[in-house]
């Protein structure tokens, strides 16, 4: 459990070109897990008691505080400060997380379904009229009024299917929404003909019902799309954009673009290494937890490497760039969540699929019922009516709510179970997955120590673990301390206590010599020459047994691939009863393995947290994270599990398999109800009114279906 008032925070400076730090006034400090506003106000309040900082403002809704700092301040300043206040920082690059601007088409999908249904409730109240035998002057008046609501609304809220129309025949293709485009004009273009000519019949009504309908499937497409983000971006971002390097003694901030191999790096405490390197002068730890997925800091020393990303704990250090640009550790991994991302984006739902051959079909027909009455009757009216009631009743309302419906009511259920579905084709994938991979750190464990801990140690044992942890600032020990306070635990008398990186916290406790510090399976307590194991972040997350029991019985195949410690990784897949285990692997081993199950015809579901995991979740078929991983994670999965049990992801599964049957169920309805009515269009047995009643009618059936995935 961390200490942070809220863990994870990352610092991201503002966009600015290669000035040194006197031109640096303003940052942006992006906290992914802030939530309340306490921590808004922890933020604030502390920020703005510091000396150099001149305004602190926190964006709750956008997670993210904007700092105004005085000339001569600059990141590490802030890095400095936030760790002083308890929260986690890191930098980010804020050019590099702008999320796609998507919300403001939602919005516009909203406020056209808004209108279209507003009038269509409007023009089938006109229409009542006419139906109960209005003739003459009074249904004419009741036409032009309907025609004055229809075609404003027409016009403004089916512009998104005309402009698509209009884009796919400007290129010479034809797309599902050049039918439904043409289908709305002429049912506009007759319903205004027949009006002007006194006619008996105008269709207004099925025109906005047509395109009611129709926007209800844009917006729920639309808006299943809009919570993905790119991880290739997050894991850019991830970058430091900013270096201070070492020349003849003096120190200058540049852009990371400008280092070069060979280059002297310096990095304060707090700061995430912007490239590879050796260690050429400091002794320190560096926090690994997000690279390669090691659970413990790890001790670096001149002559010891380091890879960008890697965070700088408790010493600064100065390194000598070994790789740049886009050969260091970090661009090599976005580059490899960028190409699974584009293989994993041509995966395409079963409603595009199907449409590939929808609109020339619907074309034809409608052309053909055209000639085909033309020539039998050479009515020109009665040819037109049969046509558009043909391109109406065949409109692909229900297959377009066939997929979005279903995954709208089937995310609604995952998410009352604590589960956030991000992807439109994530349910469909789920449903195939037949083998699971998952990370160890932070997936299947907690990183709270505490309760699980303390109660295996006597009191005095407790007492002395406290009076050392709590002097030190490393996350672990902070972990302890705070375990040990909340149980009330009085700390020891220690004397001499001294903190050596790497090695740990010693003292002498009654003159007993006594250590915090590492043992060769893990942390533990020397109280002279006796050894008290501390297991840290091996706390079973809830549901890991019942899941991975669930998991077996349902016949997929479970694997612990982690780049913690083997031991480690051993005990906790024995806990869980998984038998296959890598351990100590690093981020492109896990795409590899992913890459070999695939490769043996497995569907694989990852489940990780780590951004030593955020290629793999990229990587495979489908991908789940929990909402404590890093963002990138977050990012780069198709569903993020809100709560802390892991009992929901076993549920998810079965939730999934059940949507992919009512998918295939409403395709069923969708081609039952086309053998039904397209004949009867072809007949002559149904107007452009009855057409659009059918086209409703099969789309609120659709809709129902698709409600029983949530019982």
């Amino acid at each position: 459990m961390s200490v942070a008032a809220c863990p994870g925070c990352v610092a991201t400076p503002a966009a600015r070109g290669d000035a040194a730090a006197p031109g640096l006034d303003a940052l942006v400090v992006s906290l992914p897990d802030i939530h309340c506003a306490a921590c808004v106000a922890s933020v604030e309040r502390g920020l703005t008691a510091l000396p150099f900082v001149t305004a602190a403002r926190v964006n709750l809704g956008q997670r993210r505080v904007r700092v105004s700092v005085t000339p001569g301040a600059g990141m590490p300043d802030i890095l400095a400060a936030l760790g002083e206040l308890g929260h986690a920082a890191r930098p980010l690059d804020a050019d590099l997380l702008r999320a796609p601007a998507d919300a403001r088409l939602l919005r516009d999908l909203l406020m056209r379904l808004a209108v279209a249904g507003f009038a269509m409730m409007n023009v089938m109240i006109l229409s009542v009229a006419v139906w109960s035998g209005a003739t003459e002057a009074t249904r004419d008046l009741f036409h032009w009024i309907s025609a004055g609501i229809a075609l404003p609304a027409v016009a403004f809220s089916a512009l998104p299917f005309l402009r698509s129309a209009g884009l796919a025949l400007r290129v010479g293709r034809v797309n599902m929404d050049v039918p439904i485009s043409l289908a709305i004009v002429l049912a506009c273009g007759m319903s205004l003909f027949e009006t002007a000519s006194g006619g008996t019949e105008a269709y207004f009504d099925a025109a906005l019902s047509l395109t009611f309908f129709l926007l209800i499937g844009r917006y729920l497409e639309q808006r299943v799309r809009s919570s993905a983000r790119s991880a290739a971006q997050q894991l850019a971002a991830l970058e430091t954009p900013w270096a201070t390097r070492l020349i003849d003694g003096r120190r200058q901030e540049v852009r990371i673009d400008a280092l070069a191999i060979g280059d002297r790096v310096a990095l304060p405490v707090g700061m995430r290494a912007p490239v590879d390197g050796i260690v050429v002068s400091g002794t320190g730890q560096m926090d690994r937890s997000l690279v390669t997925g090691e659970s413990r800091p790890a001790t670096v020393a001149p002559g010891d490497t380091v890879t960008a990303g890697e965070v700088v704990m408790n010493a600064p250090l100065v390194i000598r760039a070994t790789s740049v640009g886009n050969d260091t550790t970090l661009r090599q991994m976005a580059a490899m969540v960028e190409v699974a991302e584009g293989n994993r984006h041509r995966y395409a739902s079963l409603a595009d699929r199907a449409a590939r051959l929808y609109a020339p079909v619907v074309h034809c027909l409608a052309a053909l019922a055209f000639a085909g009455w033309y020539l039998a009757s050479g009515d020109v009216r009665l040819s037109l009516n049969i046509a558009i009631a043909v391109l109406i009743i065949t409109c692909p309302c229900a297959l377009g709510l066939a997929v979005p419906a279903v995954g709208t009511a089937a995310s609604s259920a995952l998410f009352r179970l604590g589960l956030l579905v991000k992807s439109d084709t994530a349910l469909e994938r789920l449903a195939e997955a037949d083998h699971v991979v998952f990370d160890k750190t932070g997936t299947l464990t907690v990183a709270d120590p505490g309760q699980a801990v303390l109660p295996e140690l006597d009191p005095a044992e407790c007492q002395v673990l406290l009076a050392l942890a709590q002097v030190s600032t490393h996350p672990v020990s902070r972990r302890l301390a705070e375990a040990g306070r909340r149980a009330g635990v009085a700390a020891a008398e220690v004397t001499n206590i001294t903190e050596t990186a790497g090695e740990g916290v010693s003292g002498f406790w009654d003159e007993v010599p006594v250590t915090l510090g590492r043992g060769p399976e893990g942390t533990v307590l020397r109280i002279g020459d006796r050894v008290v194991p501390v297991p840290l972040a091996e706390t079973l997350r809830p549901g890991a047994r019942e899941l991975v029991r669930r998991l077996d019985d349902a016949g997929m195949g479970v694997e612990l691939v982690s780049g913690d410690i083997p031991v480690a990784a051993h005990r906790i897949a024995r806990e869980l009863g998984i038998e296959t285990v890598l351990a100590g692997v690093r981020p492109a081993d896990k795409v590899a393995r992913i890459a070999a199950l695939s490769d043996n015809g497995h569907r694989v579901l990852m489940v990780g947290d780590g951004l030593n995991d955020t290629a793999a979740l990229a990587a495979a078929h489908v991908s789940i994270s929990p909402a404590s991983a890093v963002e990138a994670s977050r990012a780069a999965s198709d569903i993020v599990l809100l709560g802390d049990g892991l009992d929901p992801v076993g549920r998810a599964v079965d939730i999934a398999r059940r949507a992919r049957r009512r998918i295939l169920e409403n395709f069923g309805i969708a081609a039952c109800y086309n053998l039904v009515a397209i004949p009867v269009a072809l007949s002559g047995h149904a107007s452009p009114l009855l057409a659009a009643l059918a086209m409703s009618s099969s789309s609120i059936v659709v809709i129902l279906n698709a409600m029983r995935v949530a019982r």
